[in-house]
């Protein structure tokens, strides 16, 4: 089956002077996003990339990161998405822990960048070059989720994996017609859909700024850029219907997710801008971004459903013993399932599963309980302690483990405080003296994402346990106890 390349390079082929990409700086048509990437891609195997291999990627949204992670592609390499903004040490871990053969930086990205090799993506890529065609290789990319070890895992995603999210979907219909913003992070796996989707389908990437924070400068720009898709976190989604709804007047889909969609919200958008088709789009990173979705065109009373399962996915409600029920742990299976957790196969034993309505297929356990009626899922809650925050999947203990290998920390737990307009982390800590929250946010800080960071810690004498032992999470008080 083709890869990725490939089918971009049909795309090319057939409409080379289509826009593919627009971002603050310019745009690039397929023919010359295709002939870009293809002299990038030489240049990564004069480097020494082989199929197979594992190239780093440390940099901001822009035309050269679209043109980078397709070169990487054509060199029949996969990408390890890095975020600029994380933490040295973090990405120095996952370095590490995946051990990539270069890195390839823009110019920002060069002086964070990690002591591998470095292959700066030029604007222009290099005249000199004969561009080599696409020999996709087995994967697509690697990509890290937050670890309730203090680990963060990293997850193997093939490229048949993203075939089966941006072909032919069933949660959204994209043509040639079509312009999807670009706005997460290429480390946050919604960028999977904002760049793939449109460009395997003929249509355009239209890259939102890094500086695009506010929702009055969110309406103005996908107003002016004339967006019809767009994907935003539950907390985006949320904060963009309240302050500038107008955000939504050009676009025909809204695709929400990340955390639970607040009914109101969704009732309002659909009073002031009744055009725009709303899916609630659900799905971890270990199937490839969306695994479900629902469109919001019925009554919607007390939740949103997750719905049902997208194209090539199947969805399993079973119970403690795996028997089916419509009450239980929701299990994901078919063509989004990725290859498990990067050299880590007691961990992707534990949480990829086998398939028994499959031979040989495998069902991944999300951890995440759901209630199925009619056909349609609706989300719980959590078997553990994992959370979601603002679209990041979050687990505690990772948070904790940072904070209790500083010297001044004995004791850590991690809860979200939803109380708030916004919701917000806090951590209850135990010291070993008087504790100094500012250099405790500082060390955390050099060591955990920003979106990781808590924005409050309180000081405890000790924490509340359970009868079993464990912390009783439900007892932590999120005011000055």
């Amino acid at each position: 089956m083709a890869g990725i390349s490939a089918r971009f390079e049909r795309w090319a082929a057939r409409t080379p002077s289509a826009t593919a990409v627009v971002a603050v700086d310019g745009e690039l048509t397929y023919a010359q996003l295709d002939a870009r990437a293809s002299r990038f891609a030489a240049r990564l195997t004069e480097a020494g990339v082989a199929p197979g291999d594992v190239v780093a990627v440390i940099m901001d949204r822009s035309l050269d990161l679209v043109v980078a992670l397709l070169a990487v592609l054509k060199a029949g390499a996969a990408y390890l998405p890095l975020d600029p903004a994380d933490p040295a040490i973090r990405r120095a871990a996952m370095v590490a822990d995946v051990q990539p053969v270069l890195a390839v930086c823009d110019g920002p990205g060069l002086a964070v960048a990690t002591d591998l090799p470095k292959v700066k993506c030029e604007p222009d890529g290099d005249p000199s070059l004969v561009g080599v065609p696409g020999v996709d290789g087995d994967l697509a990319y690697v990509m890290f989720t937050s670890g309730s070890t203090g680990r963060p895992k990293a997850v193997v995603v093939g490229q048949d994996n993203v075939l089966n999210l941006v072909t032919s979907p069933s949660y959204v219909a994209i043509t040639p017609a079509d312009r999807v913003l670009h706005f997460a992070p290429v480390a946050f796996d919604a960028a999977t859909f904002e760049i793939w989707a449109p460009l395997l389908n003929g249509a355009c990437v239209v890259i939102g700024p890094t500086w695009l924070l506010s929702a009055g400068d969110i309406a103005d720009f996908m107003r002016d850029n004339g967006i019809t898709i767009a994907w935003l976190t539950a907390a985006l989604f949320h904060r963009q219907v309240d302050e500038a709804p107008t955000a939504f007047d050009g676009l025909h889909t809204v695709i929400a997710g990340g955390q639970v969609l607040s009914v109101p919200h969704v009732l309002a958008l659909r009073s002031k801008v009744p055009d725009c088709r709303i899916v609630n789009g659900y799905g971890p990173t270990e199937c490839t971004t969306f695994s479900t979705y629902h469109l919001v065109d019925g009554p919607v009373t007390t939740s949103v459903p997750i719905g049902a399962a997208i194209q090539g996915a199947t969805a399993h409600v079973l119970d403690v013993h795996g028997n089916p029920a419509t009450e239980g742990e929701l299990h994901i299976g078919g063509a989004g399932v990725t290859r498990g957790y990067w050299r880590r196969p007691g961990l992707t034993a534990e949480r990829f599963v086998p398939d028994p309505s499959v031979p040989g297929g495998r069902l991944y356990r999300t951890g995440d309980v759901v209630r199925v009626t009619g056909g349609v899922l609706e989300f719980l809650g959590r078997d553990d302690d994992q959370f979601k925050l603002r679209g990041h999947r979050i687990e505690p203990g990772e948070i904790e483990n940072v904070l209790v290998a500083h010297p001044g920390v004995r004791q850590a737990a991690v809860v979200v405080d939803r109380a708030g307009v916004e919701p917000r982390l806090v951590a209850h800590v135990v010291a070993s003296g008087p504790l100094n929250t500012r250099e405790l946010r500082r060390f955390a800080l050099a060591r955990l994402p920003k979106h990781m960071v808590p924005t409050v810690f309180l000081p405890r004498a000790e924490l509340p346990i359970t009868r079993n032992g464990k912390t009783d999470r439900d007892a932590l008080s999120t005011v000055d106890p």
